[in-house]
């Protein structure tokens, strides 16, 4: 493995532990969850999903917990937050 490969791998791993440094405008992901899958998305400041439950209440489970695994990283806030 050449030098500059190994320096972007350190470099990598540094930014893993700060994850302060990350701010997400936009992400879509597909959750397995007990029933079905479903795509979670998060675009200007607001959590979306497929599911029933989300349709109705506007939050659900699957929102609930990418929140709680994202939390480390900053969300953007809705533009009219900015």
């Amino acid at each position: 493995m050449d030098s500059g490969m190994i320096s972007k791998i350190q470099k990598s791993k540094r930014y893993a532990e700060e994850p302060e440094r990350i701010q997400i405008d936009e992400i879509r992901v597909r959750f397995r969850g007990e029933h079905d899958d479903y795509i979670v998305s998060y675009s200007e400041g607001q959590w979306r999903c497929q599911c029933l439950f989300y349709q109705q209440r506007l939050v659900c489970s699957h929102t609930m917990a990418l929140e709680r695994l994202l939390a480390p990283m900053s969300l953007a806030p809705a533009p009219s937050e900015v």
